[in-house]
């Protein structure tokens, strides 16, 4: 099963968040809402739009520091874990989930302070139109990640069910200029790929964390990272 068909099945949404966030992937999960956060603090009041919010991760987190946000995903199933993920962390009247395809944003131009959007870009077919789509109806910002082409990522892509779309990071600027988007800030993160990190207990993993954020620090570690995040503001 791949792309959309995978992404939207019940049983994926059902696990994902266990697959994928527990033992060592707390790490991971750490790790991406700080980057989040970071990117679009202060958030308090900021009317935010999430691209591909999936089971409400970084949604239900925004809404408790105070941002007015709307969470948008093709995956009903996804939805439905997010709708019930706010209800347990008392969020909900904050937020807003819609069900969209992100090619075809159904709000007006500059309706939002930031758009962002996690774990997207690696499933997207048409990932200029999808990021015209976040600078236009963005004021001010846009934030996003992907995976590197070169990259340990290009091993671990070999393993996967499905595919993952890599990108270099001359592909992610020519996205960027044509959606008329100004690079603000990057970061590159975790040499070893996030599938490793999944498969040890998270007491084991942290050692290979603090081993892999310190040569993630040299200038060969910032070459073969696995994820970078991109910061843009709207021209």
């Amino acid at each position: 099963m791949k792309g959309q068909e995978w992404y939207q099945a019940k049983e994926i949404a059902d696990e994902y968040d266990s697959k994928r966030f527990s033992r060592g992937g707390q790490l991971i999960d750490q790790r991406e809402k700080q980057a989040v956060l970071e990117a679009l603090s202060p958030v308090e009041d900021k009317k935010i739009l999430e691209i591909a919010c999936g089971t409400g991760r970084f949604t239900a987190m925004l809404a408790s520091n105070g941002a007015d946000i709307i969470g948008l995903d093709i995956s009903s199933a996804m939805l439905q874990q997010g709708r019930q993920k706010v209800r347990q962390n008392g969020v909900s009247k904050d937020i807003e989930f819609m069900r969209g395809d992100a090619a075809r944003l159904p709000f007006p131009d500059n309706h939002f302070d930031a758009v962002f959007a996690m774990r997207f870009f690696h499933l997207a077919e048409t990932p200029a139109a999808f990021l015209a789509e976040m600078s236009r109806v963005s004021r001010t910002q846009v934030f996003f990640d992907t995976f590197n082409r070169y990259s340990t990522r290009t091993i671990y892509n070999w393993l996967l069910p499905m595919g993952s779309r890599l990108y270099s990071e001359s592909e992610v600027e020519s996205l960027l200029g044509r959606a008329d988007l100004s690079l603000t800030d990057e970061s590159h993160d975790f040499i070893l790929p996030y599938g490793f990190y999944r498969q040890i207990p998270g007491e084991i993993a942290s050692t290979f964390r603090d081993a892999d954020t310190t040569m993630g620090e040299t200038k060969m570690g910032n070459l073969l990272a696995s994820v970078s995040y991109w910061n843009a503001s709207v021209e």
